[in-house]
């Protein structure tokens, strides 16, 4: 049953029926959901419809299935490109012509993929100049972008030139959905109640989340926008909860997302986000201010250090820096000459007034008195 509802897709693609395969191939898929010639077909047809983040999760889903699939790696590509994701569309470019080295089509969009960056890049560098002094800026809804690609030619796609036809109306979302951001994330919440972590299948791209969430008896939900900012997908997570999915975009940029869904009309505006520091917790005092002991006590040190003495202070200071910095050998030798000698001998030397007393020998035109007490 599933190879005749695959071959009726066949025949409505080539006859422009886009809509129409779409529909066979979603009906094959139900009765053969692990075939990943299906959803790579079915990627193709959704990219004739301009249904360019339908089309990139079901080659997601056809690599997942068969990731030796090269028209699967292709479709992606181009659907990426189209979304102007294009290093995204690179990466995948680049892993599907490792499988068909032969194929020039791969190598034509890889191209195509490095001029568009580069283009992409001098575009974005002269924008943020011409827009340093705006603070904020008005984004509509999201929407498909159109047809960039005027190098594209018939050649980049196995089954001729895209057409330009109208989406088709998705149904209605089963689930709602909101989010929320931070200076570093956005979160989006999907309140589905009782949802296995297995039914739920999240992909991102650059600017990109594609969820569906496939329960075995109901029909499957799909939520696929076109993200106002870019996101790191590396750093991106997903927690399947017992009344919610909740999905973590790491943001690429530091940028206040007006809305969740990228529009074409404007350009997502760079804005100087609050710098979060690590520190100490502060208490409530009485005092007007508080000390940085820690400062005041390496001050100290380094003015005692620092410090110039005269006479017997500096005398001092030098003994009791040298016994500070002596090894045990050395400060043993001090004290015992020291204390032997009345005070008239220091010697460093433990070798030499270890073995011995050392007799005090006073200063010249002195003469050395035992005390009896």
């Amino acid at each position: 049953m599933a190879k005749e509802l695959e071959k009726k897709a066949k025949e409505a693609f080539f006859d422009d029926e886009f809509a129409l395969a779409v529909d066979f191939y979603s009906q094959a898929i139900q009765l053969d959901p692990n075939n990943a010639h299906l959803f790579a077909d079915r990627a193709q047809a959704h990219i004739k419809l301009n249904a360019f983040t339908e089309a990139v999760s079901d080659a997601n889903k056809a690599i997942q299935l068969n990731p030796s699939l090269s028209k699967a790696y292709l479709r992606k590509g181009t659907a990426c490109i189209k979304l102007e994701e294009y290093h995204t569309a690179k990466v995948a470019l680049q892993n599907g012509v490792s499988f068909a080295p032969d194929d020039s089509r791969f190598t034509k969009l890889i191209q195509e993929c490095d001029r568009l960056i580069a283009e992409e890049s001098n575009n974005l560098a002269s924008t943020l100049s011409s827009n340093a002094s705006t603070t904020s800026i008005s984004i509509g809804n999201g929407s498909h972008l159109g047809d960039r690609m005027s190098g594209i030619t018939k050649e980049t796609e196995r089954d001729g030139s895209v057409s330009h036809i109208n989406e088709v109306a998705a149904n209605g979302p089963k689930y709602r959905h909101e989010y929320y951001q931070k200076p570093e994330e956005v979160v989006v919440t999907i309140f589905a109640k009782g949802i296995s972590a297995k039914d739920v299948v999240v992909d991102f791209g650059e600017q990109i989340l594609s969820v569906t969430i496939d329960v075995p008896g109901q029909d499957v939900y799909h939520y696929q926008p076109r993200l106002f900012g870019k996101i790191i997908p590396d750093k991106c997570r997903v927690d399947v909860l017992s009344t919610k999915v909740e999905i973590r975009l790491a943001k690429a940029e530091a940028m206040n997302w007006t809305s969740l869904e990228y529009s074409k009309d404007m350009l997502p505006q760079k804005v100087n986000m609050p710098t979060v520091h690590s520190e100490r917790p502060t208490y409530p005092s009485s005092k007007p201010r508080t000390k940085d002991w820690d400062k005041l006590e390496a001050l100290v040190k380094k003015e005692e250090k620092e410090e110039k003495l005269d006479g017997d202070a500096a005398l001092n200071k030098l003994f009791r820096d040298i016994y500070q910095n002596a090894d045990e050998d050395m400060r043993r030798a001090m004290s015992k000459s020291f204390l032997e000698s009345n005070g008239t001998v220091l010697s460093t030397d433990w070798k030499e007034v270890g073995s011995k007393k050392v007799e005090g020998t006073p200063p010249e035109g002195m003469e050395l008195k035992k005390w009896e007490y």
